[in-house]
């Protein structure tokens, strides 16, 4: 008969076998070898708590891009122009200024938009909703929408159109750009 034990001592005739269910005694004219045991117990397995802690691979931006202007009923080429210029669709972007991600939201309006700008599909959610509601407040005018995203509304509605700053200006003509190159109107 074979039985694995753990380890094994002899004293005085008398061999101890130990396993993990404590020790036997026999002696030692019963035992006719030890062997080398050749099983190896697979590793043990990860709780389960780890295993759900795993996070899923990231989801590419133009996806989920295209995901939020679905939900928001705006032309995908039109948000992904938006996140080209903002942040060339980079997660880590952040802004000399403070803006966070690939909508490059600024932490306060992150936070008015119940956003974690650090989460992808937070940020691009919360950025997309954001185009969604300035685009109805100014009734459509892609370029008040565009400079309210860049400068705020509150300077949008100072000087009732995109605002005389050069970088707002910029920002605005880029996105109309990058829209028309990718086929929008």
């Amino acid at each position: 008969m074979r039985i694995h034990i753990d380890r094994h001592e002899t004293d005085a005739g008398i061999v101890r076998l130990y396993s993990q269910q404590g020790f036997s005694e026999v002696p030692e004219s019963a035992i006719a070898r030890f062997e080398l045991d050749d099983y190896v117990p697979p590793p043990p397995a990860a709780p389960v708590s780890e295993q759900a802690q795993t996070p899923a691979p990231a989801r590419d931006p133009k996806a989920i891009l295209r995901d939020a202007a679905g939900k928001y009923q705006l032309p995908a080429s039109f948000v992904e122009s938006v996140a080209k210029v903002e942040s060339a669709l980079k997660n880590q972007a952040i802004s000399p200024k403070g803006a966070i991600g690939v909508m490059q939201l600024m932490p306060g309006t992150a936070k008015a938009l119940a956003a974690d700008p650090h989460d992808p599909e937070q940020n691009i959610d919360a950025g997309t909703r954001l185009l969604r509601d300035l685009l109805m407040k100014y009734n459509g005018d892609v370029a008040k929408a565009l400079a309210a995203y860049n400068a705020g509304a509150g300077a949008v509605d100072k000087y009732n159109g995109v605002p005389p700053y050069p970088e707002t200006q910029n920002y605005v003509d880029k996105v109309i750009e990058s829209y028309k190159q990718a086929g929008g109107h």
